[in-house]
C-alpha cells in the first residue's frame, strides 16, 4: 500500500468534538451527534465529510499511550465561518503535505492499516511525521461498516 503524498491546501471546517482516546473511543458517539445536524450547515464546500483527529502533542506517537486523550472532529468543509451553527465549532487545517492512503473496508478493521503506517510505511519512508491534524475524508464511496466502503486517510508528513 502506497500512498500519494499531496499538498492540502488550508481547510475551513465546521463539525462537533469530542476528547477521547484510542482505548476510550468515542467516534461513534460523536457521529450519532452530527450527522442528524450537519445539514444546519449552510455553506458546505462539498459533500465530504471529514474525521479529524488533533493530536497537539508531536510527541503523541512517539510516547504512544492508548489512554492519552487528543482531539476528534466530525466535520464539513466550508467556504468561510461566518455562520456557524449554535453547539458546532470552526476549525482550520493549515496547508501542508500529507500521505493520502486510499482505504477500503470496515472502519472497524481498520487497526492494521494504521499499524502498517506508522510501524513500516513512515519508518520507511523519506518522510517524517508533522504535528497538524490527521484526516479520514469520506466521499461517495464511504458507506460506513460495510465491507466495501471506501475513504482516504491523509496522514500529515514532512520530508526528513
Amino acid at each position: 500500500m502506497q500512498p500519494k503524498i499531496e499538498m492540502l491546501e488550508e481547510k475551513k471546517l465546521i463539525g462537533q468534538k469530542l476528547r477521547m482516546s484510542l482505548a476510550h473511543n468515542k467516534t461513534g458517539e460523536l457521529w450519532r451527534s452530527f450527522m442528524p445536524r450537519r445539514g444546519e450547515i449552510k455553506n458546505p464546500a462539498g459533500p465530504e465529510l471529514f474525521s479529524v483527529e488533533v493530536f497537539g502533542d508531536p510527541d503523541y506517537f512517539r510516547n504512544f499511550d492508548p489512554a492519552r486523550e487528543f482531539e476528534k472532529w466530525a466535520a464539513v468543509a466550508v467556504a468561510d465561518f461566518d455562520v456557524v451553527p449554535e453547539g458546532m465549532e470552526s476549525l482550520i487545517v493549515p496547508a501542508g503535505l500529507y500521505a493520502v492512503f486510499h482505504y477500503k473496508g470496515r472502519p472497524s478493521e481498520a487497526q492494521p492499516t494504521f499499524q502498517y503506517i506508522y510501524g513500516q510505511w513512515l519508518p520507511a519512508s523519506g518522510y517524517l511525521l508533522d504535528n497538524r491534524p490527521h484526516l479520514a475524508v469520506m466521499g461517495a464511496k464511504y458507506k460506513g461498516e460495510d465491507p466495501e466502503s471506501e475513504e482516504d486517510l491523509w496522514i500529515p508528513v514532512q520530508k526528513k
